[in-house]
């Protein structure tokens, strides 16, 4: 029996943990934009609490595999000296803004699909070809006309945009030994704000879902920096997002022939795999359709908006809002804070009906 080759092996980790990672969001309702939208109207943060849980169980778990030696996250496009503080925030806006419309981000769309929401195969399929077209194609001059304002860090004498190599420019001391430290007090920093709230603690349904999914993130690190190690195939260093990769499946379904599945193609037919298996066991699979033409035409303005933002951030709710902080990247934590804005604001825009109306309120 012949080996198993290194890029079948993560593919078929990351389609495992893929499954795991639709079969939590499925049956846990974890959801970040549904999130934003319990915050603005309910004034119910359990889910938000849930989101950064998984953040900084992702940080920790990342931070102790990389002070292990196992991984090295300064492979990771995370955290290049090139910061596209831009880029973060205009994406990031488009993103948040966009999530709303089209109700759900990336792998709320994923989840959605698999439970048999045809709403949400129309988002695949747009957000999948925006964001090709941010990567590859029309819209690429545009996005590398906004990367013009990206900061090289390298002139500066840092080596990366990691929170470490900041502080220790500044410091003089050295990076690897203020991670542990750094580490430490934005993880369990965040781990204590989100137990603090005792609504949060007693909600076993989001406590599982931010301790899963901020695992399932380590482990993606661990499927492509440990289990792809190789010095003959190398595998590029990364964990789940979903923006890029949801173009990229597009793309390979197209090109199959002589094309090789990489972590993020394998990792989306995972999670639309999981939570099909979960919704046909807990019978909740039902298909669901548009209500008018305005549900259309929000859903694809939605989905266009998040393709086109989700490459310029680099990464969505999940990409940057979980994996990417999981690195310390400063990027990661800008594109956060403007996909929440984002979604913020296309809350109000959905409860105002214009964004005229909202800023008359915010002057009145």
């Amino acid at each position: 029996m012949a080996d198993i080759s290194v890029s079948t092996l993560v593919a078929t980790l990351a389609f495992v943990l893929g499954i795991l990672f639709g079969a939590t969001v499925n049956r846990t309702g974890f959801c970040a934009m549904g999130s934003i939208s319990d915050i603005v109207f309910l004034g119910d943060w359990s889910r938000f609490r849930a989101w950064m849980l998984a953040g900084a169980v992702a940080i920790l778990g990342t931070q102790a595999l990389h002070l292990s030696g196992l991984i090295d996250t300064g492979k990771s496009i995370y955290l290049t000296p090139n910061l596209g503080w831009l880029g973060a925030i205009i994406g990031g806006l488009m993103f948040g803004f966009g999530m709303t419309l089209a109700g759900g981000c990336g792998s709320k769309t994923l989840v959605r699909l698999g439970s048999g929401n045809l709403k949400s195969l129309i988002v695949f399929l747009v957000l999948g070809f925006c964001s090709y077209m941010t990567l590859r194609g029309l819209l690429a001059l545009p996005r590398l006309q906004i990367e013009t304002a990206n900061v090289n860090l390298s002139d500066l004498g840092i080596g990366g945009q990691g929170i470490p190599d900041l502080v220790a420019a500044v410091t003089g001391l050295d990076k690897e030994s203020l991670r542990p430290w750094l580490a430490g007090i934005v993880g369990l920093g965040i781990l204590a704000w989100c137990f603090k709230d005792s609504a949060f603690r007693a909600s076993t349904r989001n406590v599982l879902a931010g301790i899963v999914l901020g695992a399932i993130i380590v482990a993606g690190w661990a499927a492509t920096g440990i289990a792809g190690a190789d010095d003959f195939e190398p595998t590029a260093l990364a964990s789940f997002t979903f923006v890029a990769p949801i173009g990229n499946s597009m793309q390979y379904l197209m090109t199959y022939t002589g094309s090789t599945i990489n972590f993020g193609v394998a990792s989306v037919g995972g999670v639309i795999t999981g939570s099909f298996l979960t919704a046909v066991l807990t019978r909740s699979f039902a298909l669901e359709g548009f209500a008018d033409k305005n549900d259309l035409l929000r859903h694809l303005t939605g989905a266009a908006l998040m393709g086109i933002g989700g490459v310029l951030a680099l990464g969505c709710t999940i990409g940057q809002g979980v994996t990417g902080l999981s690195t310390l990247a400063l990027s990661s934590f800008i594109a956060l804070a403007s996909i929440i804005c984002g979604g913020v604001l296309g809350m109000r825009y959905l409860a105002a009906g214009s964004l005229k109306a909202i800023f008359s309120q915010s002057h009145s």
